[in-house]
């Protein structure tokens, strides 16, 4: 088992993958908020209409779906379905001991193919091109998930 302490390069690993998904997942609530911002709508909630320093002139417009921030909110959910199994799987893929390459690969491999996942979404590309870069994520999540049941039933 390897030791959980970030001088050792398979745990540093993954504190690094896990603390840059963390980073982006976070971003994404900052980018919607900067969108929302920027287009003066996309609110959701009724309360949001009342007159304030941040929304001097309320408009009931507001609260109408807007694409750009729409977009971002859906990348948002998607992190939000995706990132925390990463999170769980690759902590106790390294419980495994997995050999420090494998394991660079595999986490720093999840971490691009969510980067780029974000990119193709936010550029709005076709399904195909997100779905790939998806898959590529969740194959990872797969493998990692299954050595550690390996793992934990001896085999």
């Amino acid at each position: 088992m390897p030791n959980l302490s970030l001088r050792d390069p398979l745990f540093a690993t993954y504190a690094i993958a896990a603390a840059l998904m963390i980073l982006k997942v976070v971003a994404m609530s900052w980018l919607t908020v900067l969108r929302m911002m920027q287009t003066g709508s996309g609110l959701r909630s009724p309360e949001d209409l009342k007159k304030t320093p941040l929304n001097p002139q309320p408009d009931p417009r507001q609260l109408l779906p807007d694409e750009r921030v729409e977009r971002i909110r859906r990348i948002q959910q998607n992190d939000l379905e995706n990132v925390p199994f990463f999170l769980v799987a690759g902590f106790l893929y390294v419980l495994t001991g997995p050999p420090l390459l494998l394991a660079q690969w595999l986490l720093y491999g999840y971490v691009v193919s969510r980067l780029l996942h974000f990119a193709a979404y936010f550029t709005a590309q076709i399904h195909e091109v997100r779905a790939t870069l998806w898959t590529v994520g969740s194959v990872i999540l797969i493998f990692m998930t299954v050595r550690v049941l390996m793992a934990a039933l001896g085999v």
